[in-house]
């Protein structure tokens, strides 16, 4: 498993869309995911906390379900980012994604204690639409499947 992501596209996001509880790097409670590439595919690490806990030694679905949903809208940021010739670390603003849908296929409980990695292929659909598949594993054991499709985010979610 790599160390961890170096530019993740996270950091690129302006202030005001930096506060997700999943990946918002200014939301002091919030987990910090950050995705960035590894080849062609996405990739998040995440080490799940105490709080992340389901019962005794097993990580909380709906923690899973939000590392799926932001690996989801981050790797979609990252595509059309590339597409439009630019990477993190360039001083272009990428494009911000919402979630239009997220489904999640738990395959085996998710061992609490285990260093997880969230691996994405995506696919465009739309200019403005695009669909990631997510695997998540805890080190090498696929623990779930994910699918997320990502719009970019409406103008009318700016700040006033």
């Amino acid at each position: 498993m790599g160390e961890k992501v170096v530019h993740a596209i996270q950091d690129e996001y302006p202030d005001d869309f930096a506060w997700c509880l999943g990946c918002g790097r200014l939301n002091e409670d919030g987990y910090h995911f950050r995705t960035g590439w590894e080849g062609s595919q996405t990739v998040t690490y995440h080490t799940p906390t105490e709080k992340e806990i389901a019962i005794p030694g097993f990580v909380y679905g709906g923690g899973i379900a939000s590392f799926v949903d932001c690996h989801g809208t981050g790797s979609a940021s990252l595509a059309l980012h590339r597409k439009n010739g630019f990477e993190p670390g360039s001083g272009e603003e990428p494009p911000r994604f919402v979630t239009a849908s997220l489904n999640v296929n738990f395959l085996k409980p998710t061992p609490h204690g285990k260093r997880l990695k969230a691996v994405g292929e995506i696919e465009e659909i739309h200019p403005k639409k695009w669909k990631v598949l997510v695997e998540v594993f805890a080190e090498d054991e696929l623990c779930a499947t994910g699918e997320v499709v990502a719009v970019v985010m409406p103008k009318t979610f700016a700040a006033k």
